[in-house]
């Protein structure tokens, strides 16, 4: 328990004052006492419009309080509202919204907790819904700028609730490098201290996240072209943001401080931050956006100032002044806690806060402004204190202090609970406390009553008081003893004592040896192939056993059988280069731990001789000696370790009575051992044998050694894996694992079952059986319980006396079915189930859990049934509620629950029926394209396969796509739920366009289909285009061309048969000609030409305009414009996932491209 000494507000002490401050757990639950608020909401609270709202307000006191609330500063009646439900012994308010809107919830709440001894108030809880509107339509017109001047692209993104984050990207979903030249500002805006040329693009687009919904809307594409035919000169720096030469900014206690310039110029500025009037505090000062951002985290009064941002090029410098102002919301000094007194006595309140400005104080009790509360003459308000002196039973209450300026404000509830109560101990009885000696003992003696008891301590039988060196006695009552020795070891009690009684605990103090190794790993050089030990011995308390670790440079050692860890030491056997390093022993216990660390070198190994290594040889002259019933000597003597020490040896026997010819593993012994003191088994006819082991491997084992009889004699063990359960509702089938020859330990072996029901004052019933494993008990109850035992025995006795098992008779069927079936609708897709279990009794059989059958009837819009097909969730153990995911919007369904246990189910409860909300539909089952004409075309669509619910509509958007792919302005149009085609009329002939389609229901859209088409050419064009290779002069032209050709053909042929090289062949393979590279051998056509159209989103999934596009997924996200592909953004916003299109060759037909062939495409395809 806390004590403090009490003073005035003007912080003399108080003579006399007796008083202590106590946390509201130390009053123990089960005192009276006002309630005191352990949980409540943000006071500013944005809640999802897509989940429940659930306010929090949870306190505790005695009696439980009650909760209220009020709304807008007025009662709010949660029994008049459906959708607001409080929870039980709780003050916690949950607002179902399905169905609702989040706008009618929203509000200033405040929670109420109060019973007979005062009432607690909760912070103004202030709900608001989040918000990610739409960006606002505009025309975005595209932007020409000479090179090297400065530019912005604003991004305006729309105001959120919180606000959203900014981030621009390009077509391909790819965040835009940023540099020190191009940069984003705070608000959001796109920066060029200079454009270049290769600044030029068409898909600038600025994206707004809005985490709480998760949701990104986005901004039109800005179109940027460089133009170079006159660019700007170089030129000195100027401030693109702020404006002006002064700023000024402010900031509160405790925020984050962002301070932003931004210059152009030609060479791009570099800029540089200081301080004015003193240095950047350097733990909390951040560089960001190319030393464009000034960042300070944690802001306090210091950080107010001067701060300059310059800007430098090598043609000159700038500057900008902001003058940083730091103001501050409220904030502790000290906050006001519960204060417990006894009758008649004194104490205070204290509640004192800064802020920037200065802040008021307002006391208020039991949520009543104190001085509208009954004059109390015990109490004094004294400012930012509330003085009590001489009080009485029944003056306890809750007082709130409200400390607010027009930053904020803070609310704090603090008790005064009146109280008369003898002492009580906290801490629990008989501790034990261990401690290294010279190290620090901390006894505790925690303790309540009230007037507040007095601690003393004493050791031993003795009776005085323990005070002054070595101990101090702490306020809380703690005994500490500094450097604790071994005598001070003992029990120790500590007394609490006050008015009305006293109170006593007793503990005890052991105080252990430390742990210190004594024997320190040592520096060691060693030879690649070697081996070094590290030793390690470690001297300890003896009550203790500590482990021992080995680390290789501070991280554990590698996973490699060549590290042997054994008790003190560390062998590395065949080390290698990478073996050196620094090689740590840790030697730890629960109190301490100790560690000493050692350095080893590895250098070349010296050439030697190569040795041959192999398996040992069998051992020779196997010896029996010192016999008796139960044990017996073996020795041996070795055969040759071909150069590697032998390791173990393996001692095996062979059974000639039970299993002749099979040798069992009986004991190893190490390589330096050749003897062997064997434990034997009765009954048993004896033979040994030896297997030497080295590194190499096994040896063939050594002949046998002669054969040795044991004596029978009673069994030694019962049978193991005993277990009850039955097969059939009126039987136990009592199963064991038979005893092995060697463990009957002589002749007769039998088992004796022994059982009888449990909790029933029943006699054993026995029976004894032989070459046995079960035996089936006939004639019982039900699945009853049964203590069961076996016990072996054979011709010499019986073993010793079982222990007990307990088993079940047979289960049967349940009978009873989950009573109170009950269905809780989520969504469209997800229900919970909820079910009252059934009695233990009707089980019948260990319960194995519940099982929910459910089906679909039918659509809730289809009156005709279905094929039923029924579904089952199994959930295990006692549960009594489930989920069923995966339903089906907009349709009827039934279900029936039913328990079951290991021989089966139950009968079914009867059905419940519940309907799915609406859910969004598919898309639509097939678009396609009909009747293309000059200037019009037809879409013909199927409905939905999946409608989930009632189509309220469909929505068609198209725009055109001209020859570089780039878009169009889009069209949506409105297309009532009962059509299944629509004509477009007053279209561009020739054009190509694109169109989305998709269904809608009240819940929303569903997923798109898109399609692509081309309106007819026109019929002058078209014959304008086809007829100029029919010209006359075209003609001509392609004749001269061939007879020159066929001229210089001649000429070479003539030239080379006189006897003269002409060498072109030669000079085309060392100088190939560019304009021929992309031609093909094989038919003379030209290469496949590709750029970076290809990718473009839009080229892709070209498509006939009378075919059917396939159905594609859509979630509204920002691959809707493409032809399919999956996407997802990083936490940074960036997208995350390939751009994927399905892509079809373009067809050679005339009428596939909109482009009319020239004369120099048909040139070059003539030659």
């Amino acid at each position: 328990m806390l004590r403090k000494r009490c003073l005035t507000p003007g912080g003399a002490p108080l003579i006399l004052l007796v008083c202590h401050l106590i946390t509201a757990l130390d009053v123990p639950l089960d005192l009276q006492q006002p309630p005191t608020l352990t949980h409540q909401s943000p006071k500013d609270y944005i809640v999802d419009p897509r989940e429940n709202i659930v306010i929090q307000c949870e306190a505790k006191g005695k009696p439980t309080p009650s909760f209220s609330w009020t709304r807008n500063g007025t009662h709010f009646d949660i029994e008049k509202d459906a959708r607001v439900t409080m929870k039980p012994n709780s003050g916690t308010l949950l607002i179902d919204i399905t169905g609702g809107k989040v706008e009618a919830y929203e509000g200033v709440y405040q929670c109420t907790a109060r019973n007979e001894h005062g009432t607690a108030i909760s912070n103004n809880i202030v709900i608001r819904q989040s918000r990610s509107p739409l960006w606002s339509k505009e025309r975005v017109d595209p932007i020409l700028i000479q090179e090297g001047n400065s530019l912005i692209l604003e991004c305006r993104p729309p105001v959120g609730l919180p606000p959203p984050i900014i981030f621009w990207m390009d077509n391909y979903f790819q965040r835009l490098t940023q540099s020190e030249r191009v940069s984003q500002g705070l608000n959001g805006d796109l920066y060029f201290s200079n454009v270049r040329t290769e600044d030029t693009r068409n898909d600038y687009i600025c994206y707004a996240r809005f985490n709480h919904t998760q949701t990104i809307q986005q901004k039109q594409p800005i179109s940027v072209k460089v133009l170079s035919n006159s660019p700007a000169g170089e030129r000195y720096p100027t401030f693109m943001i702020p404006k002006g030469r002064t700023s000024n900014k402010l900031v509160l206690r405790g925020h984050v401080l962002k301070l932003e310039c931004i210059a152009e110029g030609l060479p791009t500025p570099e800029i540089h931050w200081r301080k004015e009037s003193g240095e950047l505090p350097n733990k909390r000062t951040f560089h960001e956006n190319f030393q464009k951002t000034l960042k300070i985290i944690d802001v306090t009064e210091a950080d107010a100032g001067l701060y300059r941002c310059i800007a430098k090029n090598s043609l000159g410098s700038i500057h900008h002044i902001i003058n940083v102002t730091v103001m501050a919301s409220p904030y502790w000094i000290t906050e006001p806690k519960n204060l417990v007194l006894a009758p008649k006595e004194t104490g205070v309140l204290i509640c004192r806060a800064n802020g920037s400005p200065g802040p008021s104080i307002t006391w208020l009790m039991n949520g009543i402004p104190i001085e509208n509360s009954p004059k109390d003459l015990s109490r004094k308000v004294d400012g930012d204190s509330i003085i009590f002196s001489d009080v009485q039973t029944g003056s306890s209450a809750v007082y709130q202090c409200n400390v607010s300026n027009e930053f904020g404000y803070l609310l704090a509830n603090a008790f005064l609970n009146v109280l008369a109560e003898p002492p009580r101990i906290l801490t629990p009885t008989n501790q034990m406390y261990q401690v290294i000696t010279n190290s620090r003992a901390l006894l505790d003696c925690a303790s309540f009553g009230s007037p507040i008891p007095k601690i003393n301590w004493f050791k031993d039988d003795q009776t005085s008081i323990l005070d002054g060196d070595p101990y101090v006695i702490h306020d809380n009552g703690t005994l500490e003893i500094h450097v604790a020795q071994k005598d001070n070891n003992g029990k120790y009690t500590c007394i609490a004592m006050n008015d009305l009684g006293k109170a006593e605990n007793r503990v005890q103090l052991e105080v252990k040896d430390p742990t210190r190794i004594i024997k320190q790993p040592e520096y060691r050089v060693v030879q690649v192939a070697g081996k070094v030990i590290f030793e390690c011995k470690v001297k300890h308390d003896p009550t203790f056993t500590p482990t021992i670790m080995w680390l290789k440079n501070n991280e554990e050692l590698p996973d490699d059988e060549r590290f042997i860890v054994g008790e003190d030491s560390l062998t590395i056997g065949e080390v290698t280069e990478i073996d050196k390093g620094t090689y740590t022993c840790v030697a730890n216990t629960s109190l301490d731990k100790d560690s000493a660390s050692a350095e080893l070198t590895v250098v070349a190994a010296t050439p030697t001789p190569a040795v041959i290594y192999d398996r040992p040889d069998p051992s020779t002259d196997l010896e029996l000696t010192d016999e008796r019933e139960r044990s017996i000597h073996l020795t041996w003597t070795p055969g040759f370790d071909h150069n590697s020490i032998i390791q173990k040896y393996i001692v095996e026997y062979e059974d000639g009575l039970h299993e002749p010819g099979v040798w069992h593993y009986l004991t190893e012994v190490p390589g330096t051992k050749t003897n062997a003191h064997l434990k034997l088994s009765p009954h048993v006819l004896y033979s040994f044998r030896v297997v030497s082991v080295n590194e190499v491997g096994r040896s063939q084992p050594s002949y046998p050694s002669r054969q040795y009889q044991t004596a029978p004699a009673a069994p030694d063990e019962n049978p193991s894996k005993v277990e009850g359960a039955g097969n059939e509702p009126d039987n136990l089938v009592i199963t064991w694992e038979t005893l092995t020859g060697i463990q009957s330990n002589g002749p007769g072996l039998q088992y004796k079952v022994h059982w009888r029901q449990k909790d029933v004052d029943d006699d054993w019933t026995s029976v004894t059986v032989a070459n046995v494993s079960k035996y089936i008990v006939s004639g019982t109850q039900t699945f009853v319980p049964y203590e069961i035992k076996v016990q072996a025995l054979n011709d010499l006795g019986i073993a010793p006396e079982p222990s007990t098992v307990v088993g079940y008779s047979g289960e049967d069927l349940p009978m009873a079915a989950p009573g109170n079936v009950r269905v809780r609708v989520e969504n469209s897709t997800l229900a919970e189930v909820q079910w009252e279990p059934v009695s233990p009794k009707s089980v019948r059989g260990h319960q194995k859990g519940y099982k929910i059958y459910y089906w679909k009837e039918r659509s809730v819009f289809k009156r005709s049934r279905r094929h039923v097909e029924k579904k089952i969730l199994t959930f295990s153990g006692d549960k009594t509620h489930g989920k069923l995911p995966g339903l089906e919007p907009f349709s009827l369904y039934k279900l029936n629950v039913r328990v079951f246990n290991g021989k089966g189910e139950g009968p079914p409860s009867p059905d419940e029926q519940f309907e799915t909300p609406e859910g969004v539909p598919s898309a639509p089952a097939f678009l396609k394209i009909l009747n293309p004409m000059l200037d019009s075309l037809t879409l013909e669509w199927g409905a939905p396969s999946h409608r989930n619910g009632l189509l309220t509509g469909y929505t068609l958007k198209y725009q055109p796509i001209n020859n570089t792919h780039e878009l169009g302005p889009l069209v949506k149009i409105i297309i009532p739920a009962n059509e299944t085609n629509w004509t477009l009329k007053n279209l561009n002939y020739s054009t190509r366009y694109k169109f989305y389609f998709h269904a809608q229901t009240s819940k929303g859209p569903g997923n798109i289909i898109t399609e692509e088409a081309v309106t007819i050419m026109d019929e002058a064009m078209a014959s304008r285009q086809v007829d100029i290779a029919t010209q006359g002069w075209f003609i001509g032209l392609m004749c001269a061309i061939a007879l020159l050709i066929l001229v210089l053909l001649i000429f070479c042929f003539v030239k080379r048969n006189k006897g003269g090289k002409y060498p072109v062949k030669e000079k085309e393979d060392a100088h190939p000609d560019p304009e021929i590279q992309p031609m093909k051998d094989d038919d003379g056509t030209f290469g496949e030409y590709s750029d970076t159209e290809d990718h473009k989103p839009l080229k892709g999934s070209r498509t006939p305009s009378n075919g059917t596009v396939k159905k594609e997924d859509s979630d509204d996200s920002l691959v809707d414009y493409g032809e399919g592909g999956d996407g997802q953004f990083n936490e940074d916003g960036s997208f995350i996932g390939q751009y994927s299109g399905k892509k079809e060759k373009e067809t050679a037909e005339g009428n596939e491209s909109s482009e009319a062939p020239s004369p120099v495409n048909a040139m070059n395809s003539f030659v």
